[in-house]
């Protein structure tokens, strides 16, 4: 932490630094698609700026990172202002702060006089992609936007109208105004066959599924985003006009499904808070073994009602959290039985196979970059300055 001229630990300055680092890493890795530093890292850096706010209130500002949601739109597209803002979620990175989310939930239950049947929540997994929101009217697909700051995003319409499974129409009977959010991302499948591609083509290999799922989104040509397979999973609502009332949030993933939208088949309602833990130890262990990217398990209040009651912080629901696994993919120490070694189960298999290509892929970028670097266009440029 900065310190003062008599050497005392100074807030004021080290907040002021958490604010530049995070502001370049979320420009990083929203506007230009290329992270500069793994997710873990940025979650350190966000985690110690929420303290040192906590701590101290009264350094708390309006334009604080921690205040904001995602990056704002670049000048490449048009801007589109969100009709219902794209809020982000608290983020939980270990149980016990759960099980506090969880508590405070309960307690604010009980202040509302609701029944046990309130703790209801829906459990979905949290997709590494890109948030979009997708707007029909009159049943046709006329705008399609990033999350950007989470009230302004990028307009990708033409883009999104490239990626399968997304319908163009709906079917006769859908609400006037209907606004579909959720993520679009690039499956492990679909990333592999790109980066052999790209090292038959000996061309530079991409990093992450994640990443480049954003960039292909956010092309200038639409033909180049409908060659990359990108593939999306809907989960939630924005603006509706002439909808249908739904009264619990898991409600919300059939009226999608009915409609013709692609949901994510691992969504499931926990009867109570006392079903988390076993259902995050379960996708902490299986993450790996799906065909897209997951960084953990977002946990929502299922009644609607209650949601709308417990309503929102300046960023984020009051009713909803996102746990994220740890970067390492081990189980954390609550989570481990005490006869159970880490990483022992299929899933490091799978992990260990996908640790091994990556390798590959780095292995052969350099290689890339040597061949590039060595080459007489680049020698013969370099000479001439």
């Amino acid at each position: 932490m900065s310190r003062s001229s008599d050497g005392a630990l100074d807030p004021v300055g080290r907040i002021d630094e958490l604010r530049d680092a995070i502001r370049h890493h979320n420009r990083r890795y929203y506007e230009q698609d290329s992270p500069e530093i793994p997710d873990a890292e940025f979650d350190q850096l966000l985690r110690e700026l929420i303290a040192l706010e906590d701590e101290h209130p009264d350094l708390l500002t309006p334009d604080s990172p921690t205040q904001a949601v995602g990056g704002s739109a670049t000048i490449t597209f048009s801007s589109v202002e969100h009709r219902v803002p794209m809020m982000s979620l608290d983020n939980a990175f270990a149980p016990a702060e759960v099980v506090a989310w969880g508590a405070r939930l309960q307690r604010r239950f009980d202040e509302l006089g609701k029944s046990a049947e309130s703790a209801r929540l829906v459990a979905e997994l949290k997709i590494d992609g890109l948030a979009v929101s997708i707007r029909y009217e009159n049943g046709s697909l006329v705008q399609a936007a990033t999350r950007g700051d989470g009230r302004v995003g990028e307009d990708v319409t033409a883009n999104v109208r490239t990626i399968e499974g997304i319908p163009h129409r709906l079917p006769k009977g859908c609400p006037e105004v209907l606004e579909v959010r959720g993520e679009v991302y690039m499956s492990i499948s679909a990333f592999e066959e790109l980066n052999a591609a790209q090292i038959a083509a000996e061309e530079r290999t991409y990093v992450n599924p994640r990443n480049t799922a954003a960039g292909s989104l956010r092309q200038k040509e639409a033909a180049v985003t409908a060659s990359r397979n990108l593939s999306f999973w809907s989960y939630q609502l924005g603006e509706v006009v002439g909808g249908p009332q739904l009264a619990d949030h898991h409600q919300i993933f059939e009226f999608l499904s009915g409609l013709g939208f692609p949901v994510n088949p691992e969504v499931k309602v926990l009867q109570g808070l006392d079903e988390v833990d076993a259902h995050l130890e379960h996708w902490q262990k299986h993450r790996h073994d799906l065909d897209y990217e997951i960084d953990g398990v977002v946990l929502k209040v299922d009644d609607l009602q209650l949601q709308r009651e417990l309503g929102f912080t300046s960023r984020a629901p009051r009713w909803a959290i996102a746990y994220k696994f740890p970067p390492d993919g081990r189980l954390p120490t609550s989570f481990r039985p005490k006869n159970e070694q880490p990483n022992s189960s299929t899933s490091k298999c799978r992990s260990d196979e996908r640790a091994a290509l990556r390798r590959l892929l780095s292995l052969n970028r350099f290689l890339s970059e040597v061949q590039q670097l060595s080459s007489p266009r680049f020698i013969t440029k370099t000479k001439s300055q």
